[in-house]
């Protein structure tokens, strides 16, 4: 896979993207390249089927849920909330996300400093999607309630809804999946932070990706809103930059129920591969793309906001094969097992990091300020990602800032060094593969630094 070095950001500052291959657990699937199997009637072996397998559903290792700790008796004293997906377009999220959540708290609660003193405590509300003002109304919810951050959303799009509102009550807003490349410039009042990449990073992951299996002629399919089409623009550079060529992107709304005219667009111009960046559409996207109109599942990427399995929804070997892109590292077995000890009917794990790291370091900022208000919280999130001693729980690194000790949270999700934008400065991009029984598994990592 070829490195891409010093590309443009929208803050003008260059990005630089180091391959690598992720150290996975001994339990995690490296998919093989898709091969042609051998025939078994004597016939050409190439007009076998392509097989990516073994299938992730069925080569993961099983995972022990481990049973959380015991929280300490005391006095709350950080009240945070939630305002991630239970319903809507991007409801598949909300599970590993909102378990991330817990399981820091959790962990903040067992732990011997607690918040100073204290414990914390999450207040959990729906942020719906973009066709509902769900969100808005979670928002007011939680500020009438007193929390001094909020986690949340998990849609660029939805978090655009309320976060006027949040930031400019001076609580803090830390999302674990939110992309869009606007954020980064949007007049938040630093209040506004973000433990998952720009997609100016996943974009050039997923451009790269598709021109280095071999596209030439790429379709893009993509959501109209902020979120697809940051991240259209920043695959469409990558694939240009990399010397492949976009023969058609088309766009849908949020809301849309049919997508023929979309589909019949970008077939026309005769695609060797097509991304697909979309949430909960895929379910109809896919079956038309592919079963009626017949093109090549395997030649199909998938991004974060599709990133799922589907092995409950489409026929079996549909995505064969297809690749997409997830920002932050592969879960490994541990931190499974202690979100299975919080929710054991997890089947996905997307942004379940990112959102454990977010409550830990608005934790620690207050730990750090020595008091739990929003604009304390906010002042000390930067100081408490980079610059000092590297630790890599809520409980070690209050310590550290218990005997005066500055520190360098260091996340299960990726190094998490902000800005001063509330963007992480560097982050991995997991690169995933589907087998024939429509789940996804592993295939290696890339991580990305923006340079100063």
């Amino acid at each position: 896979m070829s490195v891409f070095a010093k590309v443009t950001t929208s803050r003008s500052k260059p990005l630089s993207i180091v391959a690598g291959v992720a150290a996975f657990s001994a339990g995690a699937l490296l998919l093989a390249s898709c091969a042609s199997t051998p025939s078994t009637d004597g016939g050409d072996s190439t007009a076998a089927a392509a097989v990516c397998g073994p299938d992730a559903a069925t080569a993961a290792a099983e995972v022990t849920p481990a049973a959380p700790e015991t929280p300490q008796t005391r006095e709350t004293k950080l009240k945070l909330g939630s305002i991630l997906p239970t319903t809507g377009t991007l409801a598949f999220l909300g599970p590993p996300e909102i378990a991330g959540v817990d399981l820091a708290i959790a962990e903040i609660n067992a732990s011997s400093a607690g918040v100073l003193g204290g414990n914390a405590e999450v207040i959990h509300r729906d942020s719906g999607d973009t066709t509902t003002d769900i969100a808005t109304q979670s928002a007011t919810d939680l500020l009438s309630q007193g929390v001094s951050g909020i986690v949340g959303a998990a849609s660029s799009g939805v978090s655009f809804t309320f976060i006027d509102q949040v930031t400019g009550a001076q609580v803090v807003q830390i999302s674990p999946a939110n992309t869009s490349p606007d954020f980064s410039t949007y007049d938040d009042g630093g209040y506004y932070f973000r433990t998952a990449p720009s997609d100016v990073l996943q974009g050039r992951v997923l451009g790269n990706l598709m021109v280095n299996d071999g596209a030439e002629n790429v379709g893009i399919i993509y959501l109209n809103d902020a979120y697809g089409s940051g991240l259209e623009s920043n695959v469409t550079t990558a694939i240009e930059n990399a010397g492949g060529t976009v023969v058609a992107s088309e766009a849908f709304n949020e809301g849309d129920s049919q997508f023929s005219a979309q589909i019949d667009a970008v077939l026309a111009e005769d695609p060797d591969s097509i991304a697909l960046i979309a949430f909960d559409q895929t379910k109809v996207i896919v079956p038309e793309l592919i079963g009626t109109k017949g093109f090549d599942g395997s030649k199909l990427y998938f991004v974060d906001g599709n990133l799922s399995n589907y092995d409950e929804d489409f026929d079996a070997g549909t995505l064969n094969c297809a690749k997409g892109t997830l920002p932050g590292v592969l879960a490994d077995d541990e931190f499974k097992a202690k979100l299975l000890g919080i929710n054991p009917d997890l089947n996905d794990y997307s942004y379940a990091a990112e959102s454990y790291d977010a409550v830990n370091l608005m934790a620690l900022a207050a730990v750090a300020g020595g008091a739990s208000d929003g604009p304390t919280i906010q002042a000390n999130m930067q100081a408490v990602s980079e610059g000092g001693t590297k630790c890599t729980s809520f409980a070690e690194c209050a310590d550290l800032l218990a005997a005066g000790t500055d520190i360098d949270y260091e996340g299960v999700s990726g190094p998490i060094t902000f800005d001063e934008n509330g963007d992480p400065t560097e982050a991995y991009i997991g690169i995933y593969q589907y087998g024939s029984d429509n789940t996804y598994a592993p295939l290696n990592v890339e991580f990305g630094s923006l340079a100063e």
